[in-house]
């Protein structure tokens, strides 16, 4: 994986790859999809996504965010948040503890208004 960010139609096709994961680094209201932005079209996450939110992984070390992101050794990670600053926030924190990872700048802004991309909920 480069450490290039990455367009919303190449991530598409990336989600049924198994090396992929996708981390939602929002707040956790925001990946439920009980509390996003009203500019959203449709509220929830990207299928399959990992919830960290950037505000954790702030708090730890390079050590500690390994484990928690706790991704198999050929992982490739892509972030996501709203609009692409929380996440590219949390690319730098990544790649700082020797992870591959890069941004989806585009973000749920994006992803929220393609009716032909999934959307997930969470229950509380």
């Amino acid at each position: 994986m480069s450490s290039e960010a990455i367009e919303t139609d190449d991530l598409a096709a990336l989600l049924a790859d198994r090396r992929l994961v996708v981390l939602d680094v929002r707040t956790a209201l925001e990946y439920e999809g009980t509390g996003g932005y009203a500019c959203d079209p449709r509220q929830g996450h990207i299928p399959g996504a990992r919830h960290v939110p950037v505000l954790e992984l702030l708090t730890l070390s390079p050590d500690a965010v390994r484990e928690r992101v706790a991704l198999p050794s050929d992982a490739d990670v892509v972030a996501y948040c709203h609009s692409g600053g929380r996440s590219a926030l949390a690319v730098s924190i990544l790649r700082s503890a020797g992870l591959r990872a890069r941004n989806y700048e585009a973000s749920w802004h994006e992803w929220s208004r393609r009716d032909d991309l999934p959307v997930e909920l969470s229950a509380r």
